[in-house]
């Protein structure tokens, strides 16, 4: 709680999985109040975001009307964080959507290019606005990237593979990019090829991203979300695995988010930035 105010928020998408676990995550949380629930699926309108994240009714209905809960959130004494899961075709609105209102965002939706995230960076700036964007809430996933980090040092050979559901909408996932943009702000450029090679299908050997690291994405229903980090050198693999097998474990992290963000004045790409 900040002041003597818990913190208002907005969770946008909280009809979705994701959705659903923040809806909990707040409600539960004793520095924070449920303020409002958007979602543009008209299957979730006006129902009650507590009874649809399965506990008990809160009286808050999803609303479609994003702007009017930003103009509700804007007037609230203490300031007001939009939490967003929603889709990479309608976050960059709604992220510049909730600076321009005064609220701060913290975004777990990826997809966003870097031309859109620069911009973002530009807009927040100018507003002296906290803004947050985490492409994977879970500690596990920073713990393993700062191992991976550590790895690169003696590995010259590296490959990702990411695994979610089949519901998940961009590719590579945002993590995955993440953290091949950690092991390529070293310089060091990785997987010297040793033959000339042949893709018969196109695509086969996956994306290349900065400093040739190469991101293999898998959609398959029955998975959450996954990734591998694998090194490769003469005589020995080393691979990094992280697993989510249930969205709970993304919730400290956005709790913590919500908290830290009201204490920025600027964009910050990352959950490892506040820990």
């Amino acid at each position: 709680m900040v002041g003597q105010f818990p913190i208002p928020v907005v969770v946008n998408g909280a009809g979705g999985k994701m959705g659903r676990e923040v809806v909990k995550a707040v409600a539960a949380a004793q520095d924070m109040t449920l303020l409002g629930a958007i979602d543009k699926n008209p299957a979730y309108l006006n129902e009650d975001a507590g009874s649809l994240a399965g506990i008990e009714p809160l009286e808050i209905p999803i609303t479609n009307d994003r702007e009017g809960m930003l103009v509700m959130a804007a007037q609230e004494k203490q300031p007001a964080v939009m939490v967003d899961f929603t889709h990479p075709d309608s976050v960059y609105d709604n992220i510049r959507a909730a600076i321009a209102y005064g609220v701060r965002p913290v975004v777990g939706t990826t997809g966003l290019s870097e031309a859109k995230i620069q911009d973002l960076a530009e807009f927040a700036d100018k507003a002296s606005m906290g803004c947050l964007l985490v492409p994977n809430f879970c500690i596990g996933i920073v713990l393993l990237q700062q191992a991976a980090i550590a790895a690169s040092q003696y590995f010259d050979h590296v490959e990702i593979i990411e695994l979610h559901h089949n519901q998940k909408a961009d590719a590579p996932s945002g993590t995955a990019v993440k953290t091949a943009q950690m092991l390529a702000e070293f310089g060091k450029t990785y997987n010297q090829s040793q033959v000339k090679e042949t893709e018969q299908l196109p695509g086969a050997r996956g994306a290349i991203a900065d400093e040739q690291i190469r991101i293999h994405s898998v959609r398959l229903p029955g998975l959450i979300a996954h990734q591998e980090v694998i090194f490769g050198a003469a005589g020995q693999i080393y691979t990094l695995r992280h697993d989510t097998t249930d969205r709970g474990c993304y919730m400290p992290g956005v709790l913590l988010a919500i908290r830290q963000v009201l204490s920025l004045k600027s964009l910050v790409y990352g959950l490892e930035k506040i820990l």
